[in-house]
């Protein structure tokens, strides 16, 4: 489980296609610090270190993964935010993210509020219209940030400056896809009122 809040930044330095998985090698200072079969948020997608060499390790998506997510528009020198598991003794800054990303989104704007910045973004599914709402938690491209406004198919979220420099979203431009994961709570809720 994580929380969406990015601890570093990671280089993406080669990427190896196996079959219809890929293998990402990442360059992040984090390297040194992990073990292999830990998990590790990767844009918010959770995936499993398989190889660890000094500043550098190697995590695989599958085929799935790669549909369903982002890293598949990945590119050598791509920078992903990262994020380790929380510790049982840890803090919950920002909100219950599991790194099971439900789709993209495509960024419509980005607004210059001279001091913090408006992204608007485009759902690709109607189904999740619902459970996105105003002042409510999402995770996008593993950060934790809080809706500004939701409706037609697209939300906006307000960054401040640590948060736009600390993680990749200043590399972000209007056409661009990131990974978004709904709140795991208001999925429960709306498959329970379904039924």
């Amino acid at each position: 489980m994580f929380t969406g809040i990015i601890e570093s930044t990671g280089t993406v330095k080669n990427i190896i296609s196996e079959d219809t998985n890929k293998h990402f090698v990442i360059e992040a200072d984090i390297a040194s610090e992990l073990k292999i079969d830990q998990s590790v948020s990767h844009n918010g997608v959770c995936l499993t270190v398989v190889a660890v060499n000094d500043y550098q390790y190697t995590v695989t998506a599958i085929d799935e993964t790669l549909k369903r997510t982002n890293l598949n528009e990945l590119t050598i020198g791509s920078i992903i935010n990262l994020e380790r598991c929380m510790p049982v003794n840890g803090r919950f800054d920002g909100h219950i993210v599991q790194g099971h990303v439900d789709d993209t989104a495509q960024c419509v704007s980005i607004k210059d509020n001279n001091g913090s910045w408006l992204f608007t973004f485009q759902l690709k599914n109607n189904q999740y219209n619902n459970l996105i709402v105003d002042k409510g938690s999402i995770c996008i491209n593993g950060i934790s940030l809080t809706v500004v406004e939701c409706k037609a198919n697209q939300f906006s979220v307000a960054v401040i400056p640590y948060t736009y420099t600390h993680t990749n979203l200043h590399k972000i431009k209007p056409k661009d896809n990131v990974n978004i994961e709904l709140d795991i709570v208001g999925k429960y809720i709306a498959k329970m009122l379904k039924k």
